[in-house]
């Protein structure tokens, strides 16, 4: 019998994808994938959403990786490392003998140049990216040094306790400077990496095609061809794989599971996520980050955001909007037994977690008694984002936005519902053009800094590559999620992150919603 394969949530392995092909394959093994949205771009340094990486994972690979199922790291294009007594420098010792799939030579030089180039102001290749994800992650890295074509030192600022692990993510994966060289502005269209599989073609909003790496060092793939086909709706994805369009699917509508189920044609595959789903309020303030460090520097002021809205900056307003929308019901109606209820900004299981924090309960006549506090006795009107895509912590945003919108308007918030594309989705929120937004967060590390300082934390509030698009802006946050950075001891360093997230509990910029 044939069998179809759907994912649920995200699973972390590029394997994932080959699990989901039909054994029933003429001449070429070719595995036609149904997504929920397209790529926004396809340089690894430049992007900060799902689809884009998914992707990307099949065509580029980075100086260490994942093993799979687990946040350890083991060799990839770097054969083995060492790390300076003092933990501020890191020697790697690269692989020889890998191409690029455009035949050019990976070596120190290409190490370089893809991550100078997200670094140094004064690359030429820098006015070509936001480089967001750096200055979430990496801006402790002071530099990258070339000691021979197969040996690199990176350089960093201070210690760093997470640098390890995120030097397994995709945004220090190696770019073809050839490649890059070739193609100027336009790269991120053009892809060129070293990994298993080569890029073929784009055709915006309908697919992406790949094929398998016939000089890959490692073991050729077993597919020969791999397309993403771009299928928003989930109910159409679906009926893509039973009908035999598709042969894997993620984010099925959870009300679909018990079909799924009953099929003997299809296997749902599920793991645990490690995410979290949020509606986050626009706070009003962010800052311009000039040099693109990823952190606030002392002449860069705060500014208001292009989205910025009166209500939304005063704290009683937020906890009342915390209070007025039943978290529990969305979790038991729309996501149906895949989620639980969020009431901080990173999973349970995380170091860190503040398991001591009582969550704000669903009680909307204490809502209507903060707003009338803070001067909105009869409510007011706002705009809430909502995502046009299916993710793994929330697969069916329009859902979760109207149930928003119909808790809220009981307290006589009277919300309109505004949706566009996923790329200029991204652009506007990261800008602060919004006044609340629906999002959400992926962990790429296993570690909580991934979470905290990337989503919550001040730096990360700059207009135009915002992490934290609530504009939160607290400076004792700040501080402490910089302790914990710096901190190796897992005791000490958890003592930060649970003091940070009761500040945030009280201040009340997000409304979190599920993992």
């Amino acid at each position: 019998m044939k069998k179809k394969f759907l994912i649920s949530v995200l699973v972390l392995s590029i394997m994932v994808f080959v699990f989901g092909f039909n054994v029933a394959f003429a001449k070429q093994k070719v595995l036609v994938f149904g997504s929920s949205g397209d790529a926004v771009r396809l340089d690894p340094g430049d992007v900060t959403d799902g689809e884009s990486i998914q992707r990307m994972d099949n065509i580029f690979e980075g100086l260490v990786e994942y093993k799979p199922g687990t946040t350890e790291i083991q060799p990839c294009l770097a054969t083995s490392w060492e790390i300076s007594p003092d933990g501020k420098e890191i020697v790697f010792h690269l692989r020889k003998g890998v191409k690029f799939h455009d035949g050019t030579d990976f070596n120190a030089d290409a190490v370089v140049f893809s991550l100078a180039r997200q670094y140094d102001p004064n690359h030429p290749f820098h006015k070509y990216g936001e480089w967001a994800y750096w200055g979430y992650m990496f801006s402790d890295i002071k530099e990258v040094q070339k000691i021979d074509d197969y040996t690199v030192k990176i350089v960093l600022k201070k210690k760093n306790a997470s640098i390890m692990t995120s030097m397994a993510m995709f945004t220090v994966n190696i770019v073809s400077p050839a490649n890059a060289k070739k193609y100027g502005e336009d790269a991120f269209k053009h892809p060129v990496g070293t990994g298993p599989f080569k890029f073929v073609e784009w055709i915006k909003d309908d697919h992406i095609t790949l094929i398998a790496n016939e000089n890959y060092w490692r073991e050729r793939p077993k597919l020969d061809k791999l397309i993403f086909k771009v299928i928003p709706d989930p109910s159409a994805r679906l009926l893509a794989l039973e009908t035999g369009q598709v042969h894997g699917i993620e984010y099925p509508n959870p009300a679909d599971f018990e079909r799924i189920k009953k099929n003997p044609d299809l296997v749902l595959l599920t793991q645990p996520g490690m995410n979290v789903g949020y509606m986050a309020m626009n706070t009003g303030y962010g800052y311009v980050d000039k040099n693109k460090n990823g952190r606030r520097d002392a002449d860069e002021p705060w500014v208001k955001t292009p989205g910025y809205y009166e209500p939304l900056t005063k704290k009683k307003v937020r906890q009342a909007i915390n209070y007025a929308i039943d978290k529990k019901s969305i979790v038991e109606n729309i996501y149906r037994g895949t989620a639980i209820v969020a009431k901080n900004g990173m999973p349970p299981f995380m170091l860190g977690y503040n398991e001591d924090i009582k969550d704000y309960p669903y009680d909307p006549e204490k809502a209507r008694e903060l707003l009338k506090e803070a001067g909105y006795p009869d409510g007011f009107e706002v705009t809430l984002y909502v995502m046009p895509v299916s993710r793994p912590y929330m697969f069916d945003p329009p859902k979760i936005a109207e149930a928003i919108q119909g808790y809220l308007g009981a307290v006589g918030i009277k919300v309109k519902l505004y949706q566009i594309d996923w790329g200029t989705y991204l652009e506007e929120t990261e800008a602060g053009k919004h006044q609340m937004a629906l999002l959400g967060w992926t962990g790429d590390n296993g570690d909580p800094d991934n979470f905290m300082n990337v989503l919550y934390g001040p730096n990360s509030a700059s207009i135009g590559s915002a992490g934290n698009i609530a504009f939160y802006r607290d400076s004792a946050v700040q501080y402490l999620f910089d302790k914990a950075l710096e901190t190796y001891n897992p005791s000490d360093r958890a003592k930060y992150y649970k003091a940070a997230q009761v500040i945030i509990r009280d201040d009340a910029p997000w409304v979190y919603l599920a993992h």
